[in-house]
């Protein structure tokens, strides 16, 4: 998307703020926590700049990323990640090429999910893993960023949000089984008290998923 083009030289900056290294780190210990598959080949799907193929690799994985957006993977690539350039909808790999997909909000700008899925379930091995990770249409905080990209020009103008049912029938009708969920952030980004707001995540992400701005749903193929 062009969109990720433009703003590539300034997306990490955002992970450099307070907020967004709560974010950042509550994000990964939800998906890290929910995930079963522990190593072997990993598909990035919407890798971005890297940020979770690096913490792929960190943990072990045999990782390659895929995005569309060529300045988004010129920084991931100088993070010394293997990244290559493609569409979601026809992924470049062979049947059964990955024990892992994780893809960490992508699914908010993709038109036809079940087309992705599709592809996603052809490329993982027999009983191979699926996370993703996304914006819960229905939270507090992603209202908030909805109305602020009305005024101003933010990746949100351009999201489809999903709830934590959708995605879960998403994943089922795409073949996959024992699909869950759960979600993490119940606080707006203005909140200060992220200490707190931590807290309060790791006590709520199962129970309080449906209000969660951030929900992860994961399958395995069978």
């Amino acid at each position: 998307m062009e969109y990720f083009d433009r703003i590539a030289s300034r997306y990490d900056d955002w992970y450099r703020t307070k907020t967004g290294q709560y974010v950042d780190r509550i994000e990964k210990w939800l998906v890290f926590s929910m995930l079963r598959t522990k190593s072997g080949k990993a598909l990035d799907l919407g890798c971005g700049t890297g940020n979770y193929t690096l913490e792929l690799k960190r943990r072990g994985f045999d990782v390659i990323g895929l995005d569309i957006s060529e300045e988004m993977l010129k920084i991931a690539r100088s993070k010394g990640l293997k990244c290559v350039k493609g569409d979601a909808y026809s992924l470049p790999f062979p049947e059964g090429s990955f024990d892992l997909v994780l893809s960490v909000t992508m699914f908010e700008f993709i038109h036809e999910p079940e087309r992705v899925l599709g592809e996603i379930h052809r490329v993982l091995k027999p009983g191979g893993e699926i996370l993703i990770g996304t914006m819960n249409g229905k939270s507090l905080w992603f209202l908030f960023k909805r109305l602020k990209s009305l005024f101003v020009e933010t990746a949100y103008r351009y999201a489809r949000f999903y709830t934590p049912g959708e995605l879960e029938e998403l994943l089922r009708k795409a073949g996959f089984k024992n699909v869950e969920s759960a979600g993490v952030i119940f606080f707006p980004s203005f909140w200060p008290f992220t200490g707190i707001a931590e807290k309060v995540d790791k006590r709520c992400y199962k129970k309080c998923k449906d209000f969660a701005a951030f929900i992860a749903v994961r399958g395995e193929k069978n």
